[in-house]
């Protein structure tokens, strides 16, 4: 899509080095497609003690994706994501059953210089989310809201700004109702972005607590990226991502706490297949 891209995107590349595909459970997916579009996706997850199963499958026609999955806990969900039903748009709508309350209508708008998202839940008193982006030649502001039609109040804003070069990006974003500052800068070492180094500060004003991470991510070889991530509170974590062949990941991480030696360290594992 065009344009400075939506408010989630501001501080997104620091989040992704920081966070993307770490994790402390086991799981298992298995994914099958067929030349007329029809994908089938399998998941299996073993979270502390406990064991979750779901399958999935897609469906993609021309320029409309419908994706339904069940769980073993009896959930129907179902995501419609449609583009261009109207210029420069992408429609998604979701819902989950048994659920009837779950179901949520989300409209992006894209333009060369700016973006719009609405957010509405489809029941009686809604919650609504507004957010936009306005932006060129690599700066973006951006701001979001969330509103309780049912009581009649806010529940959230926020605000951010954003500075994307080839080499580096830079992001401060005012979250929480303004309790929270958070600035981001990622540093990339060449060109392709596959390597980076990241620093991330969070203020939050109402505990008077600063929280300072840093980390990084490195490409061993073509198939083998290695990340890495430390904050002040002294958890640190690492990962280590193969790709076995094409589009089929194995990744594999592990945190621990580097003031509290005796507790026992996280460790996750990752295998995704794909013909």
């Amino acid at each position: 899509m065009k344009g400075p891209g939506l408010f989630s995107d501001i501080g997104k590349k620091a989040k992704d080095v920081l966070t993307k595909d770490y994790s402390g459970d086991q799981k298992l997916t298995i994914s099958t497609y067929s030349a007329s579009g029809v994908g089938l996706t399998s998941a299996a997850v073993k979270k502390g003690g406990l064991y979750s199963f779901d399958i999935g499958t897609q469906y993609k026609y021309r320029n409309t994706l419908i994706d339904v999955k069940v769980d073993t806990d009896s959930n129907v969900s179902t995501t419609l994501t449609m583009l261009e039903i109207l210029p420069s748009t992408k429609t998604i709508a979701s819902f989950k059953l048994p659920d009837y309350n779950s179901g949520k209508l989300e409209i992006q708008y894209f333009h060369h210089h700016a973006s719009f998202t609405t957010v509405v839940a489809l029941k009686q008193s809604p919650v609504v989310d507004l957010s936009g982006t306005v932006g060129a030649h690599g700066i973006a502001f951006g701001a979001e809201a969330g509103f309780d039609t049912a009581s009649g109040s806010f529940t959230k804003y926020s605000a951010g700004i954003s500075l994307g070069k080839p080499d580096y990006n830079a992001s401060i974003i005012l979250a929480d109702k303004g309790d929270a500052l958070r600035a981001s800068y990622v540093y990339h070492l060449d060109e392709s972005q596959k390597s980076a180094v990241v620093g991330e500060i969070t203020r939050r004003f109402s505990t008077n607590e600063n929280t300072f991470t840093v980390g990084g991510q490195y490409p061993l070889d073509p198939q083998t990226t290695v990340k890495s991530r430390l904050n002040n509170s002294g958890k640190l974590a690492a990962l280590l991502q193969h790709e076995l062949k094409s589009k089929s990941i194995l990744t594999i991480s592990g945190e621990f706490d580097t003031k509290a030696l005796d507790r026992t360290p996280k460790f996750g594992l990752a295998l995704a297949l794909k013909p």
